[in-house]
């Protein structure tokens, strides 16, 4: 609460505002320090460059089931990788077309098919940094590259590596509140683009959401499916998404036998309504199918 309380008051500072998350972090770890709770362990251990060792684990193995569980993974990491970079593109103002999504997820799994051969993991997007870029407001590319060389540095250099492990975990949780908020709210800004009118959309957006939030509100809930149904919709950004684009489908792609109406549980804007046409709705009577907006007035019993 404290590292959070640092990042909203030097986000209001001119000129420290676009460094509230980096700042905040380091009052944060300074605050730690003083009451007891950073460990300092494993700096004085670390050398100050190392190079990996490819393969230290030893020479692959391909085996049928790692590969399908891989396969599965990897598929989820494209679904969430494809919605951070929605996310960017709103959040930058620039349009994202399936080029931009496709060298995205390209770039994404070129780094994943050689992270192994350096002992580490499969590469996958972090929502963190989307609520970075729209927290800070800087949307420069260099400024990204610029960062992946500090994190190669970091990289090649354990005591480095090692200084920023220091940061304990309450101080990042501070700070990710403010980060994974501003993506929430990037995705609220979103979905108030949506026509709504005269479809089902709502419906979508609601059972999308609610996929969602399985996964969050009961992490139990999938144990009973099977293991690769769980590892797909065990994750809340793959569930929503898997949703979303099956019943988008479902209901505006395949048009035939979609009522007029559709969206029963959507709740109607306010409307203008005649006096005399109030009088005919009161008694249970029906209206033509237009009415004349020249003699519109406010209905008065609302």
């Amino acid at each position: 609460m404290f590292t959070l309380l640092a990042v909203l008051v030097m986000t209001k500072i001119p000129g420290l505002s676009r460094l509230s998350i980096l700042l905040g972090l380091v009052v944060g770890t300074v605050a730690a320090l003083i009451v007891g709770k950073t460990d300092f362990d494993g700096v004085a251990d670390a050398s100050v460059v190392a190079v990996p060792t490819p393969f230290a684990f030893g020479s692959p193995i391909f085996a049928i089931g790692a590969i399908v569980s891989m396969t599965i993974v990897i598929l989820v990491i494209m679904v969430e990788t494809t919605a951070d970079i929605l996310a960017v593109g709103e959040v930058v103002g620039t349009d994202v077309d399936s080029k931009r999504v496709g060298d995205g997820l390209r770039a994404d799994m070129v780094s994943s098919a050689v992270a192994p051969i350096f002992n580490t993991f499969p590469a996958t997007a972090f929502a963190q940094n989307v609520g970075l870029v729209a927290m800070t407001g800087i949307k420069s590319r260099f400024v990204v590259a610029m960062g992946g060389g500090v994190l190669a540095l970091l990289g090649l250099s354990p005591i480095l590596a090692a200084v920023v492990g220091v940061v304990p975990l309450p101080v990042l949780g501070g700070a990710g509140i403010a980060l994974f908020g501003t993506v929430a709210a990037s995705g609220i800004r979103t979905l108030g683009k949506v026509n709504y009118d005269n479809n089902s959309n709502v419906v979508i957006v609601a059972v999308t959401l609610a996929f969602g939030l399985i996964p969050v509100v009961a992490s139990d809930f999938w144990d009973e499916f099977p293991d690769w149904f769980v590892t797909i919709f065990h994750s809340g950004i793959s569930a929503a998404s898997i949703v979303a684009v099956v019943l988008n489908v479902f209901f505006n792609v395949f048009k035939p036998g979609t009522p007029p109406n559709p969206s029963v549980v959507a709740a109607g804007p306010a409307v203008m309504v005649r006096e005399d046409e109030a009088r005919i709705l009161r008694e249970g009577g029906s209206l033509p199918d237009k009415a004349e907006p020249d003699k519109a007035v406010p209905n008065k019993d609302t």
